[in-house]
Order: C-alpha cells, then structure tokens, then sequence
C-alpha cells in the first residue's frame, strides 16, 4: 500500500518524483549515459522512494514517513551516489581479480541489505525471501554434491558479483533495461491515463460489446486487452479497469468469484498483448537480441486466441444463466466515441514507430510527445502546469516497484550464472525428461509456474528463462520460443494457485474468496496455456510459415478456444449433460493433437471444420430464425 502523504512531506516527494521522470525523459532526449551511470541514477532516484513512500508494516503510519524511513532512505543514496563518482576508476578495474576496498565492501551491503528491504515493502516479501535463500546458498554449495555444488565465496566476490558488476547483480543489464526501455513505457502509461486513453478504451468496449448478453463482463475482456496495450502489469490492469467491470458484472448477476476471475484472467492476457507486453518483452528482446516488433508478431495469435476462449466463455455462461446486457441510455454514443478517436493517437503512433524499425526506446519517446499533444485537444485533459507534475509524478511513482523487482532479478541471474546452478537445473530437467521434449516442457512448465508465484511477471520471467532457456535449448528448441514459452507460464502464475496476485487483486474488489477466484481463473486461462505447448510444435501459430499455414492454425486455434469455452461454461445452445461437456475437453484434445502432429493433414481438416462452421452459421441465423414466422 502506497502512502498518501500530506504536508511538506508530500511536497518534498513530489519534487523528487518529477525530478526521477525528468531524468529519464532527459536521458532519452539528449543520450543515454555510461551503464553505471544511467543505472546508478535510476536507483539513487528510486531506492529511496521505497522507504518514503511504502510503511515497513501494516502498523507503521500511513499518511508520513518515520524517523527510520527518513535515515533508510538517505543511507541508500550512498552506494549508487559512490559508483557514478568513481565510474572511471571501476571501469578500468580488473573484474574479479583486483580486491574491493572496505569502503566498497561496506557500501556493497549496505546496498544489498537496502534492496531487500525495499523489495519487502515495495514488491513483495516473496521475492526478498527468494533472494535471501539465493544469498544463503552461495556459503551452503560447498557443502553440496552434484549440480548445486559451488565453490566457496569470500565476502569480497560476494559484495562484488552483486554491487560492483554491470553484467549481472544489482546494476546488471535488467536494470539497464528498467532504467531505459521500461521507464519511458511507465511514463507514457502515466500519460495516458492522464489523458483519459484508458477511459476512451473502456468505452469502445462498452459500445462493442455492452449490450449483448453479460454486457459487462465482455466490456472486462475488451477493456482489459486493449488497456494492457498500454498497459503491460496484470496488477495494474485489475485495478485500472476492474473497479468499474467487476461491480457491474455482480450487480448483473454473475457470482463474485467469476467476476473477479474474469477481470483477473483477461487482465493477465493484456500482459501477452502486443505492442506493449510488459517489462519482461523489453528484456527478452534485449536477452535475444530478437527486434521487439519480432517479439510482438509472435505474440499476436496466442494473446488473440485467449480472449476469444475468454469472451465466448462469459457469453455462454450469460446465455445459460439468462443474464443481460446494459441498456443503451448506459452506453457511450458512437458521436461521442467518434469525436474522441484522436486519442488512440498514441497508441498508434507507438505501432507505427515500431513497424518503421524504432527502438521501444525511441517509439514510446515520441509517443510520449504525441501524448501531450493531444492532451490540449479537451480543456479537461490539457497539460497544464499542475497537470504534467501529476503525470510526472504518477509516472515515477509507478517506477518505483518495477526498478526494485529488476534490480532483484539482476541478483537471481547473478547467482545462477556464477555459480552454474541454472545450467544445473537445465540438466536436471534433460535427465528427468530422458530426451522427450513433452516431458521437458511438462516440468519447465512447472519451475516457471513455481517461481513465478507471487512474484511480478518481470523476475518471474528472468528467473524462470535463466532455467527454461538452456534447458529447452538443449532439447532443439530454437531461442524465440524457448524464451516465449518461460514468459507464457510465468506470466500465467498470476491467474495459477496457489498463489495468484492478479486473482488476489480481483478478489479483493469482488469482496469474495481469493482461492475461489484462483481456481475460476485457472480455468478461464486454460487456452493460454494450451497456446504455450502449441506454438513449439506448430510455428504457423508464431505467424512463421506461408499464408496456409497460418490460416489452418486459425481455424483449429478458433475450434479449440470455443469448444474450450463450451466446456467450462457447461453450455450450447442449452445446458450441456455431463457426458456431452466431456465431448467438448475431447474435441479440445483432438484439436490440440491436429495442430501439434506433423504427419496430420491440418490443411484439409481445417477447410472441412471452415465448411461446416459456415454451414452452422448460415442455419442458425437465418433458417431456424424463419422457423417461428412460418409457424405463425
């Protein structure tokens, strides 16, 4: 929980906030600094802020900061403040060789013991247990056999491979890519939000969706997907847009629980929903080497994919439990949404810098501008003065969690590489596994799904692919879908329990069960994780191959996600017997065996499931519908 501070508490905070987003947007503008220096800034601006704006516990003042906040948050100025200070001389040192001096000794676990800390209140206490076990192991390998065994440590290299390094550790490249990449995104979400874009989303869904049967749950699959585009933390988009679905889903009659699941399960799919698709894309792309538009063009059909099984899933449950739509007085008018198109300008302006081959970097700068622009379309989103600090600072504000969850995930990496313990697990898996790939990707699935809880989706992809990579690689998987398939299921923990924080968020708007939720998301999730197994064996799904290719796996992937939904809803066109819901899990499996086996004639299948879909089509809506006038 985020402090609301008062006074010149709150002033003094404010000036920092904009003086973190005005860095970045300075950096972006004239050049990004040296590693050190451009990560050093990023925490000394952000650390801090971890003790000033978030209580230590639940009984520590909300409204202030302590004493111990106060002296915690100067402390942590000192170890990044000492990098940028003596930037040349750590450049020239020899890595590993040349001993640290006790003031660097000092500063390293100052720095270290801050980190924790910080990601305790800020993150969550998960992951600062998670780094402290890490931590412990290191001085426990010696003692081990096997793949977890490790040299001993000295405190020296301890503090070093931590604090000192720019490969890995604290100021490692995933807080490069937090203090460049993903900071500007963060900024341009806080402008959007500013410039009511995400309100504007949220009623091109109401007016799309909202007057069919569960109106307003449909308006929570859309809103969700198109607000994740901008976007990218499952957490964020619960709150964003679950505060108005999720009510309005109880108040039509749907259950608490599946409300919240539905909020929580397509919040989630807008973390898989290009062009924006988290921090942990950016990282991906920076870890592959693969251009992000490349990264997004993969991602397309599993994210399209999973909220057609989402939405005709909510449809059918409407159908079965005679649920409505909202009235029309209720709905946005199409004049209205009309005179308001100019606000997608960003978003578009986003894709269309990235299809013209910008960085993200760049793309989300100039898209930045071209969000302040249009902010003086509308007296009501103009940015004023008083305006833009709000923006500015809401922007650094949210900074905040994902700095300290990169910089956490930088000393993950550095205890698996250094010690080898991720490469030890990889073999692990290739033993277990005895050469068979469904097998390796059953229990690759499972460590990212284990590592992932709890944990935001950015660590929980980089500490689940540092496993995940090497040992799919070693299995022939090529590298794209080696790092898509760990960012599917650590992305998936969120909707996973036991311990699911975009169901937890739901849940706690719903005012019901987290557990009950928890398990309703799973299910509502199923195609995503359908989608994380196909696309290994079928590349078309990855939009690879020829135009045939990939429009047989449209037409089985479409089959899949609504026999799918027919399944979990218990309905089609009445409410299904049990043995007839059976049915519909066993077309699912023929469907999923069709798109994985090579020797399958998918082509030909796929133009006869097309016929008849067509056929089913034209029945339902216009002979049956003549039906009941002829009778009359």
């Amino acid at each position: 929980m985020v402090r609301n501070l008062s006074g010149w508490q709150r002033y003094l905070v404010g000036a920092w906030l904009t003086a973190t987003a005005l860095f970045h947007l300075y950096t972006a503008t004239v050049g990004v600094l040296q590693p050190r220096l451009q990560r050093g800034a990023h925490l000394l601006l952000l650390l801090p802020l971890a003790f000033l704006l978030y209580p230590a516990t639940k009984r520590s003042p909300t409204d202030r900061f302590t004493l111990l906040d106060s002296i915690l948050a100067l402390l942590s100025l000192f170890p990044p403040l000492y990098l940028m200070m003596f930037n040349d001389v750590l450049n020239v040192r020899f890595e590993f060789v040349d001993p640290l001096t006790p003031t660097q000794i000092i500063l390293g676990l100052i720095n270290i013991a801050l980190l924790l800390e910080a990601i305790r209140r800020a993150v969550v206490p998960a992951m600062a247990a998670l780094l402290l076990f890490l931590m412990g192991y290191l001085y426990v390998a010696p003692f081990l056999s096997g793949v977890f065994y490790s040299k001993p440590i000295s405190l020296g290299k301890f503090v070093e491979m931590f604090y000192l390094i720019t490969d890995s550790g604290i100021y490692g490249a995933i807080t490069g890519i937090s203090a460049t990449v993903v900071a500007l995104f963060v900024i341009l979400g806080a402008f959007l939000e500013f410039t009511k874009v995400g309100d504007y989303l949220t009623k091109i869904a109401a007016r799309i969706a909202g007057r069919g049967p569960g109106g307003p749950a449909k308006i929570a699959v859309l809103a969700s997907g198109l607000f994740g585009t901008i976007s990218g933390v499952a957490a964020s988009n619960v709150y964003a847009t679950g505060s108005f679905t999720i009510p309005m889903m109880k108040k039509l009659g749907y259950k608490p629980e599946f409300a919240g699941a539905v909020e929580a399960v397509a919040s989630t799919g807008g973390i898989f929903m290009p062009p924006v698709m988290g921090a942990a894309a950016f990282v991906m792309s920076e870890l592959t080497n693969i251009p992000y538009i490349e990264i997004c063009a993969a991602a397309l059909l599993g994210a399209v994919f999973y909220y057609v099984a989402l939405g005709f899933t909510v449809h059918y449950v409407a159908l079965r439990d005679g649920l409505k739509g909202m009235r029309e007085d209720e709905l946005p008018t199409r004049r209205e949404l009309i005179r308001d198109l100019y606000l997608v300008a960003p978003a578009m302006g986003l894709v269309y810098f990235l299809v013209k081959g910008y960085s993200p970097f760049m793309a989300a700068y100039y898209s930045i501008w071209i969000s302040i622009a249009i902010s003086f379309f509308k007296r009501e989103t103009m940015m004023t003065p008083t305006r833009l600090f709000q923006a500015l600072q809401h922007g650094a504000s949210n900074m905040v969690i994902v700095a300290l969850a990169c910089a956490g995930a930088g000393i993950v990496v550095s205890v698996l590489t250094h010690t080898g313990l991720g490469l030890g697990f990889a073999s692990i898996i290739a033993t277990l596994s005895k050469g068979n790939l469904l097998l390796a990707l059953i229990l690759v699935m499972i460590v990212c799904l284990i590592l992932g809880m709890g944990l935001p989706t950015t660590p929980a992809y980089v500490i689940a692919v540092t496993i995940a990579a090497p040992a799919l690689l070693k299995m022939d998987v090529d590298l794209l879908k080696s790092h898509m398939f760990a960012l599917y299921f650590a992305k998936l923990s969120e909707v996973t329990p036991p311990v699911c924080v975009a169901s937890y968020c739901a849940a706690s708007i719903a005012g019901t069960d987290p557990m009950k939720v928890g398990f309703v998301s799973w299910r509502l999730a199923l195609t995503g994780y359908l989608v994380g197994y196909i696309f290994i064996y079928n590349d078309a799904l990855l939009l690879r191959g020829s135009i045939g290719e990939i429009l047989t796996i449209i037409v089985l992937m479409s089959t899949i996600s609504i026999a799918l939904s027919v399944g979990v809803s218990g309905y089609f066109n009445r409410k299904l017997k049990p043995y007839e819901k059976l049915i519909a899990f066993l077309v699912v499996a023929f469907m999923v065996l069709a798109s994985v086996y090579p020797g399958f004639p998918r082509e030909i299948f796929a133009i006869g499931i097309a016929i008849l879909g067509v056929a089913y089509l034209i029945l339902t809506r216009f002979l049956l519908k003549k039906e009941p006038s002829r009778a009359l």
